[in-house]
């Protein structure tokens, strides 16, 4: 018996490795690689090597069908169908968790708190100890309206049915007047009509609404009003006719229209619209016409009365939303009630899990949707720091991202405390404090794109030190100081700035420089530059949200180079440029130019396979006779970055227009990207810079970029800082939220935010060079920024 169980044994720890052969994902090369299980691996490589591909594309997403299957067919019905990855073989794999840096969606009424359940927790502490005592945790949910009702029911005794008449009421925490959102919305009608105009005159200020075509028919056959009557003028009676007429069906020259006042109809049309789906034009009117203010009846707590005047101890669950967490894990520290004691227990291991991962600092109330990516990655983290799973695969991608040097040693402790408990982890990493830490590195490369996507190294951090790959190479870089910095042109004042946890903060920043706004994770950085910018200011921000788009969209289509590129065609040919577009006249019949043919499968995975009409083209046959310069325009969609500036530069192709745009793109370090590869193939990083690559299109005179070294390779920093400079020689001005060592030592002028994190934060603790920063070691960004570049 103990001979089989040791044969038994022997057998199980055979399974120690994950194993990858030949990986095609995206752009993976027949990729096979071995991974030690129970210990941390760092995955890295430049921006669209392959990291993502390997580990997200490749690994999580195997794992997570697997399990899926394991589920009834009903329940699959309920849940993403998932494909298997491009691979020969994939052993060893375990359940995977992916703590990503997807932003939490942006639903107004997700908080922090409803996400991590700290809420829930919270709701029925108060339901349980709260005086007065009104009712269920239900009462204490800004997502529960009150309901009342009242009828007749029918009750049965012995042989008699009794008719009685009921009341009942059900309380919900649910604000009536803003209805748990915190915010009320008001219209500013003066962005909407122009008094001194008449309706035929064009006094309607909303995009679109022209009395040239149908909506001068319908307003001017609707007789509700005179069309050459100015606005300003108009009876009660007649204005509201114009903005707020429900749907009514009239009659115009014999043709049954129907008619609707302005704000109903713009409000389905453009205001109930997320503000990233829609065109510019319209999102700025948007922003000019609808202003928010916190709601006047629960102070923007979202509560109903009720709920916000029963308290514990004086603190109404409303207060304890609002505390820092910090402080309200001290408040549910000192608590003491024995009849809810595993409940304050639970609920404090989860406040002391925000603490521990340096997100102390947020309040259970902040909305989700205004968390950077590296906070929303954090956030993520809390619900398995304390879980009691052993032998899970994490997977982190790049968990440092908004962290300042002095967090990162914090956030490398957590991830060694996954790996102690049996569990492997595994982490797509650029920084190298991270790296450091690694029990095993891959790296993935040579280059991006279509040269990359191979395995370059596998082994110990020291023996990607002495190997020749580009990480390896660059591994060991420390930045230098500026011999001599920019002098200001002149200075943006920045006065009374009370955004967020902003204390009354006075700062100019300089014009004509590039400027690095510095702090620990949650000091103000962003509440200083987002919150806090005169409205006067030219500014163009290129932050960190995600490129909307389906797999239709490209970096062709996305930066506007179609365009220019579609008209060259036509003009040459002699056609009409809808023809060159795969998404109108141009497109393939059989696949409706997606290129692909998806067959739907319910509750199995669906398949998509190659169009066999156009061969993954995405044109009609007819299109691809058409040539420019000796090339159809699915041949120019496949080119590189620079390939096309080649092209588009010289001879019978050559377009100013679209080789403006591409030097862009080569520019921000995209030179060997497809111009027609699908957004949703592209890395983080690479969608990051294409959206640096749009915004310097744009005639700013301030460019603000919110940590544009996000996913960005050691090798790759060096080339962004060459762009920012070019961008200041040029006469604009760059401020740059940043944590990254290199980019503060080569600002002309650092504005460091802090001295901590929260209510310790929001002040400016150093205002000079990186030279004087370094000198003094006054700060904590001082301190991080002297030993890096060895001073």
């Amino acid at each position: 018996m103990a001979v089989m169980s040791s044969i038994e044994s022997a057998a199980a720890d055979s399974h120690d490795l994950i194993r990858v052969q030949g990986a095609r994902v995206n752009n993976l090369k027949d990729v096979s690689v071995e991974l030690p299980k129970r210990r941390l691996t760092v995955f890295t490589g430049v921006s669209g090597s392959g990291k993502s591909s390997l580990v997200f594309g490749t690994i999580a997403a195997e794992s997570q069908r697997l399990i899926n299957e394991t589920y009834s067919a009903f329940v699959q019905g309920f849940m993403p169908s998932l494909g298997r990855p491009d691979v020969d073989v994939l052993d060893g794999i375990t359940t995977a968790i992916l703590v990503d840096q997807e932003r939490i969606g942006g639903n107004p009424r997700s908080t922090v708190g409803t996400l991590t359940d700290a809420n829930a927790m919270l709701r029925i502490l108060f339901s349980k100890v709260a005086s007065p005592q009104i009712g269920g945790p239900n009462a204490y949910s800004f997502n529960m309206p009150t309901v009342r009702g009242s009828g007749a029911i029918k009750v049965e005794r012995g042989t008699d049915a009794k008719a009685v008449k009921q009341t009942f009421e059900r309380l919900g925490g649910m604000c009536p007047r803003c209805e748990g959102m915190g915010t009320v919305s008001d219209i500013d009608l003066t962005e909407i009509y122009d008094a001194g105009k008449s309706l035929a005159d064009g006094a309607l200020k909303v995009p679109g609404y022209s009395m040239d075509g149908w909506y001068g028919r319908i307003y001017g056959g609707s007789g509700y009003f005179d069309m050459d009557k100015p606005v300003g003028t108009f009876t009660k009676r007649e204005l509201d006719d114009l903005l707020y007429r429900e749907p009514t069906k009239i009659k115009v020259d014999g043709i049954n229209l129907t008619y609707e006042g302005v704000i109903p109809k713009i409000s389905k049309s453009m205001l109930s619209k997320d503000l990233e789906s829609v065109q510019p034009h319209i999102r700025a009117f948007i922003e000019r016409a609808v202003t928010s203010a916190a709601c006047p009846e629960c102070d923007g707590t979202r509560l109903a009365e009720p709920a916000r005047t029963s308290t514990i101890g004086g603190v109404s669950i409303a207060d304890a939303c609002r505390m820092q967490i910090t402080d309200l894990t001290a408040w549910v520290e000192s608590l003491d009630y024995p009849i809810v004691a595993p409940l304050l227990d639970k609920l404090h291991g989860a406040l002391d899990s925000f603490v521990e991962i340096g997100l102390g600092y947020l309040s259970l109330e902040r909305p989700t949707g205004t968390l950077s990516g590296g906070e929303a990655q954090r956030t993520k983290m809390i619900r398995h720091l304390g879980s009691a799973l052993t032998d899970i695969t994490y997977i982190f991608d790049e968990p440092t991202v908004g962290l300042h040097p002095h967090d990162i040693a914090r956030m490398n402790n957590l991830l060694l405390r996954l790996r102690d408990k049996g569990n492997t982890v595994l982490v797509v990493e650029h920084k190298p404090e991270t790296i450091a830490i690694a029990d095993h590195v891959v790296d993935l490369g040579p280059r991006a794109g279509s040269h990359g996507g191979e395995i370059c190294f596998e082994g110990t951090v020291d023996g990607l030190k002495k190997s020749d790959t580009l990480t390896g190479r660059h591994l060991d870089d420390r930045a230098q100081l500026k011999e001599s910095v920019r002098k200001p042109k002149a200075h943006l004042e920045i006065r009374n700035a009370t955004a967020n946890n902003l204390q009354d903060v006075d700062v100019d920043v300089p014009l004509g420089t590039l400027t690095v706004i510095t702090g620990v994770a949650g000091s103000g950085k962003s509440s200083l530059i987002h919150g806090s910018m005169p409205p006067s200011a030219d500014v163009v921000v290129i932050d960190q949200t995600a490129i909307r788009g389906s797999r239709r969209s490209n970096p062709a289509t996305y930066t506007g180079l179609l365009d220019p590129i579609r008209k060259t065609f036509a003009k040459v040919n002699g056609v009409k440029p809808a023809l060159f577009s795969p998404n109108s006249d141009g497109a393939c019949p059989n696949c409706k130019g997606a290129g692909v043919i998806y067959t739907d499968l319910a509750t199995m995975a669906g398949v998509s396979t190659t169009c066999d009409v156009c061969d993954g083209k995405r044109f009609d046959a007819a299109v691809l006779h058409y040539h420019l310069a000796g090339r159809d325009i699915s041949e120019v969609l496949a080119m590189s970055v620079d390939e096309a500036l080649t092209y588009f530069g010289e001879g019978e192709a050559r377009t100013p227009a679209a080789h403006k745009i591409l030097s862009r793109l080569a520019d921000v370090g995209l030179g060997y990207l497809t111009i027609g590869q699908p957004l949703t193939t592209l890395s983080g990083g690479e969608r990051q810079r294409i959206k640096l690559a749009a915004a310097m299109a744009d005639k700013a005179a301030v460019y603000v970029l919110d940590e544009p070294t996000t996913g960005l390779h050691l090798a790759d920093v060096e080339q962004l800082l060459g762009l920012l400079d070019r961008l200041v020689d040029a006469g604009k001005s760059v401020i740059v939220i940043e944590h990254h060592q290199a980019v503060m030592a080569h600002a002309d002028w650092l504005i460091d935010i802090g001295p901590g994190a929260g209510q310790d934060g929001g002040r400016v603790v150093f205002e000079g060079t990186p030279r004087d920063l370094v000198t003094a070691k006054s700060t904590l960004t001082g301190e991080h920024l002297a030993n890096y570049i060895g001073a």
